[in-house]
């Protein structure tokens, strides 16, 4: 018997929706700008290492790696070439630490996940490095849960098509959940999904986007402890 719910596969970003991460490179990014204190000030280093990472992400793709190689080039460039070489080492530590460190789930996600993978298939879309992010996936707890598990070097529109096709009833059956306006939400809007926000609190600059209010499928939620009675009042046809 096929399944004629207006609503059948519910996908998850990861970092920052149900894992902490962007914390993490704010105190990363902190550090970085107390090594190179004696060349320029807090503001100017940011603005400046914002810059390189825009520029690298169609190289390194998003990531404590392609984070890490920003930092070492925007050192390089606001020293003339003669940050040392005690610098560069602290920086590529900070990184390993970065990989290294220990999952924090965010408050009520292992609880969202656990109840609506009873009922709905439930995915994992997430960007980021492959190995970092299988390592993170694994430490979570929540592997076992998920459908099925993508992790691509953008999300679009064209890409959550791909995804909710092969993994559900496609996007326009679909539900994508996530902290970014601008990867996790605007995209799956455009693919004919429905896009549920929760804010972090903490947001890199390069995901921030215009919010859609007036859009009939986007949703804001405080946390995702709302999220199943969320999903089960989207069953009525009349809200499609």
């Amino acid at each position: 018997m096929s399944d004629t719910r207006p609503l059948t596969t519910i996908g998850f970003d990861a970092d920052d929706t149900l894992w902490h991460n962007e914390t993490f490179f704010r105190i990363t990014q902190s550090r970085f700008t107390a090594l190179l204190a004696d060349y320029a000030d807090p503001d100017h280093l940011d603005s400046r290492l914002l810059a390189a990472e825009r520029r690298n992400i169609g190289h390194y793709g998003f990531g404590v790696k392609g984070f890490v190689l920003s930092m070492i080039e925007t050192a390089i460039e606001v020293t003339d070439g003669r940050v040392s070489s005690t610098v560069i080492s602290e920086l590529l530590t900070a990184g390993r630490e970065m990989l290294r460190h220990p999952v924090d789930l965010l408050p009520h996600a292992a609880e969202a996940v656990t109840t609506l993978a009873k009922t709905y298939r439930v995915i994992l879309v997430t960007k980021g490095d492959l190995l970092h992010q299988e390592n993170k996936l694994a430490q979570s707890g929540l592997g076992d849960l998920f459908h099925g598990v993508e992790i691509v070097s953008d999300k679009t529109a064209s890409a959550y098509s791909t995804i909710f096709n092969r993994h559900g009833d496609g996007a326009a059956r679909g539900m994508m959940v996530g902290n970014s306006m601008k990867s996790d939400v605007l995209p799956m809007l455009t693919a004919g999904g429905f896009g549920v926000y929760v804010p972090h609190g903490v947001t890199w600059a390069l995901e921030a986007a215009d919010t859609p209010e007036s859009h009939h499928r986007f949703h804001t939620l405080f946390d995702l402890s709302t999220l199943p009675d969320l999903v089960a009042g989207l069953t009525d046809p009349h809200n499609i």
